[in-house]
């Protein structure tokens, strides 16, 4: 299903399969308002999902300004990658596109006993809906604290349905 390019809305462009469950995970949880959402299909390798990302999206988020981009990317354990990742994104943009992703490769989450991908995608949607860290607290996943915290603001308005101790009382 494609988003209304129009109103707010993330696009999510995984660097592999792998990714891409997860992105798919998060979805699945309940909270997620799934039409504002969705997941791309698969770049094949973290140097793809920039240049993908530069020669199809970075030209239509100027058109669609309520567009915000998630580069889901393997950190292969590299510290400079996000800087070496980001670098890559138009100044411009850099507000609204987050760079996320393991800290290694998304199979080591699952060898940490975490779940299947699907879980720990809608775990992670559990954890940015209730402003928690239960799983994105996680050691291949805390590197990843800055940008989720610049997420939220933008993206809890956009995906999540209102929690019920946050709604008005008659």
């Amino acid at each position: 299903m494609s988003v209304n390019k129009y109103e707010p809305h993330i696009l999510i462009l995984p660097e592999d399969d792998p990714n891409r469950q997860l992105a798919n995970g998060f979805l699945l949880n309940e909270s997620v308002l799934i039409a504002r959402i969705q997941v791309l299909p698969v770049a094949g390798g973290w140097i793809k999902v920039l240049e993908t990302f530069c020669a199809s999206y970075a030209s239509t988020m100027d058109r669609y300004p309520a567009r915000l981009m998630v580069l889901l990317i393997d950190f292969d354990g590299n510290r400079d990658r996000l800087a070496d990742a980001m670098a890559k994104v138009p100044s411009r943009l850099i507000d609204r596109v987050f760079i996320l992703g393991t800290w290694t490769e998304p199979e080591d989450l699952k060898r940490a006993n975490l779940g299947s991908y699907e879980t720990i995608g809608s775990s992670l949607a559990k954890d940015c809906h209730e402003e928690s860290n239960t799983v994105w607290g996680h050691e291949l996943l805390r590197h990843n604290a800055a940008e989720v915290d610049g997420l939220r603001p933008h993206a809890m308005p956009i995906l999540f349905k209102p929690l019920p101790n946050s709604q008005t009382l008659r």
